[in-house]
Order: C-alpha cells, then structure tokens, then sequence
C-alpha cells in the first residue's frame, strides 16, 4: 500500500517553513557551499562562508586566490584540497562558458567541475525554482526508512522518489526528508517514540 500522500501531507504540517539551512546570497554562493557542504555540517559551512564570501563572493574574485589560499579558508570543512579544486575550476568554467553566471539548467551545472547530480540538484531547485530532488545522507536514510524510495544508492532513491511524489512537490519534499532526518529519524538512535511517521514507517514495523 502506497503511503506517499499520507507521509509527504504530514511532513508539510510538521516542517511547514522547510527551507535550506546553508546561507547564500546568489546563484553561485549557492553553489560554493553546496560543494563544501559535502560531508560536512551546513552550520560548519555557514561559518566559513561567512569569512569567505566576504572578500571573495564572486567567480572573478574567487579566482584571484590560489589553490592554496583557498584550502586555508576552507581547510575546516574537510576534503579542502579537493574543494579548493573542485571551486577554482568550477569557477573558471563559469567565466569562461557561462558568461560569469551559473547556468541555470541541470544539463549545463553538471559540465561544471566538482558538481555531481546532488550538487546539481540543490542549486537547479533551490537557486533557480527547478523541480528537482538531492538526495543526502538524510533523504536516503529517511526515504529508505519510510519505504517512500527503497534503494542502495542515492540514484537509484532519487529515481524513486521522483516516480512516487508529484513533480511540483519535488524540491519541498526534498526539505521535509531532510528536516525529519535531522530532527527526529536520526541515524544511530531514530526517536520513533515520538515520530507521527510510525505508522506507515516500515523501519518502525520492522
């Protein structure tokens, strides 16, 4: 039995203000946090970028700063020599293939260095108004639990979740799963005690 519309209308009564956690003031201090936040914390994040996008909110002047002078900035985020890379090419692509801005389409933000689909996702849907799904570590795990989208890779749950949830939906739904993972359906010890999901929760059942 499909408990989509069930799950995803409590989801919008528990998080009615979902909305990302990571601070940005454009398109590409959007895509700047959504590439460090991978395995990092959005609150981690927020803090570097609030010293970084200081001086350097723009693709012209981030690349004025090399590799090296980046990592340092960043180094607090993890993985920054691979960040610093991934930001600095991207960087050079924006100026050099879009004219200075962040392409708006998904095709054309995947061209871009150090930006998977999860990346993709995020600013397509959130900068741009897409219809689209990232799936993280909290939408995986939440969608599995739920039985929304089950699956062993982020792919194979986002193919899912786009199949069970209208399209319209897409980018909102994306904000309640990662509210819910964050909040109550934790990883190590889900508080299914006071969950309002449990009873359409296979974990739960299980």
């Amino acid at each position: 039995m499909d408990n989509t519309k069930e799950i995803l209308n409590e989801l919008s009564a528990l998080y009615p203000d979902a909305q990302p956690a990571l601070h940005f003031k454009s398109p590409y201090e959007l895509l700047v946090a959504v590439i460090l936040s991978a395995q990092c914390t959005d609150e981690r994040v927020n803090k570097v970028t609030a010293v970084l996008f200081e001086k350097y909110n723009t693709p012209e002047k981030m690349i004025t700063l090399s590799q090296e002078e980046l990592e340092k900035y960043i180094f607090s985020c993890g993985f920054y020599h691979n960040k610093a890379a991934h930001i600095l090419s991207a960087s050079h692509d924006i100026l050099e293939k879009f004219e200075g801005r962040v392409p708006p389409t998904l095709a054309e933000l995947k061209t871009l260095a150090g930006v998977g689909q999860k990346t993709a996702n995020v600013v397509y849907a959130v900068a741009f108004g897409g219809d689209a799904i990232a799936v993280d570590t909290h939408v995986f795990r939440v969608s599995n639990r739920l039985g929304i989208s089950e699956g062993n890779t982020p792919a194979k749950v986002e193919e899912g979740l786009c199949k069970a949830i209208p399209k319209e939906l897409w980018s909102k739904a994306h904000h309640y799963l990662i509210y819910h993972g964050r909040r109550v359906c934790h990883s190590q010890k889900p508080d299914c005690g006071n969950c309002t999901l449990s009873a359409w929760c296979k974990f739960y059942k299980k």
